[in-house]
Order: structure tokens, then sequence, then C-alpha cells
């Protein structure tokens, strides 16, 4: 059965369940972090709904949104009810809000893990693949989906126990294998990840994702040769049919000469991603190249200050000022040639990590 039809079947009939767990007291509605507790509210607002009683459903979702300001689900899950109480004009701000939050998510790199490409907090998905669970006690695929699910929004523990569970299920499956090292290396446990990436490529050596995890861990470990190794295998497998994965684990190797055809096929494919026309920009600077004068994104928005600085129109404390989150500082670093402070402080997952490292390396 395809996985979306197994979800449906899993689902079908599933009323009883979703008001069994509508009157379980979600123990997340008084955490600390708001984070949580704005998923639980966003849960309890869902659940809401769908007994009928929107205005208390709204009061979850306004709750949410104050404390996690950029959770696009709530906004649209809002608009929702306001469109549900006949107040249309109301909501559709609120679609076009999510719409421009979700538009803002930077997706994982297309090297990556298809984990890693999911946009937003996928907090549908959680809960249904979790009530799948509960009509379905076996086969790996709800454990796994709710695993994906949970790494994709920076929970690699949870996730863990996820792949764990389904693996008893589905022993030595290699595409389980690899996911499971990939939480293991987020929970920066890279040594455990190096060896259960291993395993998987054992059973499947012709997996391009794979291998580029096991290289982040191995990057993160300081053995940065052996990660390189990795990055060229999965080169050499990639398909010239992507030519933004092959870009960036060029970009990763600091292989200017190569990542720049690939970029340029890459900005004829997709012409409004700012972040191919900036790695293009890159890479010519790197070459000793020059390059022509490009349009920064019209909105002003991240990463136009990294093209403002390129052009000689942003100072250096202006950029780093704008870099509001640590993968936009290690970029703004990376972009001011200040590699070694990339190389301390950088998620190892970030392109700009292994290039700093590749960079130092030729010094």
């Amino acid at each position: 059965m395809a996985k979306q039809g197994f979800l449906s079947s899993a689902l079908a009939g599933a009323t009883g369940l979703w008001q069994k767990r509508s009157r379980t007291a979600d123990p997340d509605l008084s955490s600390s972090d708001p984070e949580r507790q704005g998923q639980a509210l966003f849960r309890r607002g869902r659940q809401r709904m769908r007994s009928g009683d929107l205005a208390a459903a709204l009061e979850d979702f306004d709750r949410a949104i104050e404390l996690v300001p950029d959770f696009a689900d709530a906004v649209a899950s809002r608009a929702e009810c306001l469109d549900m109480t006949g107040r249309v004009d109301t909501a559709r701000p609120d679609y076009e809000r999510a719409r421009r939050l979700w538009a803002a998510h930077r997706l994982g790199a297309p090297d990556r893990s298809y984990v890693f490409r999911q946009q937003g907090r996928l907090s549908l998905e959680v809960e249904s693949y979790e009530l799948a669970l509960e009509r379905i006690k076996t086969g790996s695929y709800p454990h796994s989906a709710v695993g994906n699910a949970l790494l994709a929004r920076g929970r690699p523990a949870e996730a863990l126990r996820c792949y764990e569970r389904a693996l008893k299920i589905k022993k030595k499956d290699s595409a389980l294998l690899a996911l499971k090292g990939e939480a293991l290396s987020m929970l920066g446990r890279y040594r455990q990840a190096v060896g259960v990436f291993g395993a998987s490529l054992a059973r499947n050596p012709r997996a391009p994702e794979t291998l580029n995890g096991r290289a982040i861990a191995r990057a993160a470990m300081g053995r940065i040769e052996k990660a390189n190794a990795d990055w060229r295998r999965q080169l050499a497998m990639l398909p010239e049919s992507q030519p933004a994965a092959r870009a960036c684990v060029a970009l990763r190797l600091a292989d200017y000469q190569a990542a720049l055809p690939e970029l340029e096929r890459a900005i004829d494919k997709a012409p409004d991603d700012p972040y191919w026309r900036l790695y293009r920009l890159t890479a010519l600077r790197r070459l000793g190249r020059p390059a022509e004068a490009v349009a920064m994104p019209a909105d002003g928005a991240w990463p136009a200050p990294l093209f403002a600085l390129q052009a000689g129109t942003a100072t250096p404390e202006a950029v780093l000022a704008a870099a509001t989150t640590e993968g936009r500082r290690a970029e703004a670093l990376f972009q001011l040639e200040r590699f070694r402070e990339v190389c301390e402080s950088a998620p190892p997952a970030l392109i700009e990590y292994a290039a700093a490292h590749n960079e130092l390396g030729r010094r």
C-alpha cells in the first residue's frame, strides 16, 4: 500500500481517537519552553477545531502565536478558524502571513537527507502519524514518519527513539540506519553516528545522502580528510540533473571551480532562490574572477545583507548585527573570510563549516 494510502487507512474512522486525545491533558501545556508550549497549544487548538469549539481554538492559536511568532501552522489554522466563523476578510491577512512565514523558512541544503528539506514544523504530520500508531501497532513506517518530522523540527532525542522502535520491526534497514545516524549526529554523538552511517553504507553503498551525513559527522570530529573523501564519493554519484545538490557538495569541498557551473545551472532551475546567486558570487570571488552586479532581494530580508557586503555597500558590523541566528552569523563570518571563527562556532551541517575547514587547510 502506498504511504499516503497507509495513513488514510490507519486514520479511517479515527474520530474516537481524536476525541480521546482531546480529553487527555498534554503535559507540554505547562512547559517553560515557549516552543513546546506553543506546539501543545496548537495541538489543543486543532482538537477544539475538530470538536466545533472555534472560540476556544482561536484562543489557543492566539496564545501559540504569541509564544512562537513564526509558527506558520498556527497562523494558518487561526485563518481557517476565522474562515469557519464567516470572518473571511479577517482571515485573509493570516493566510498571507502564513505563506510568507513558510517561504522564509530556509530548507536544508539539497545535498542532505530529504528529512531536512521539509518545510515548517510538521506539527500536523506528527499528530497524524501518532494517531496512526494508536490504531496500528505493527509496521515500521509510522515510527519512522514521526521520527522524520521530529528530526526536521530539531528534536533528535525523540526522533532517535522513533527510529530505534522502527529498527526493531525492520532490522538492519539501510534507510532507517541512515536516519538513526542523522539523529545521533544532531545530538553530537558523532562517533556513534559514523558507525551507524557505516552500517547503512555497508548495506547500500550507493546512497549519496548517507555519505553526506557521515561526512558531516566526520568533519565535526575534526576528520576533514575522511569527510572530504565521502563528499567526493557523493559528488561522483550525484546525477547532472541535480545541479543544486552537486553545487552544495563542491562548495563544502571549497572546490569553487567545480561549483561554479553547477551553481549557474541551479540558478537556471530556481532563479528566485537568492542563495544560488550569492554562492555564485562567492565562487567567482574566491577564484579571483570579476563578477557583475547582482540585484539584492527586494524586501531586504536575509541574505540581502550579504549581497550588500559583497557590493561594498554594508559594513561588516552592520552585516553581523543583521545575522540574527547561529546559521546566519556563520554565513556572514564566511563572507568576511573569518574562517577560523566559522570552524569554531558554526553548526557542522552548514556548507560554510566544511568550506571554512577546507579554506584553512590550504593555508
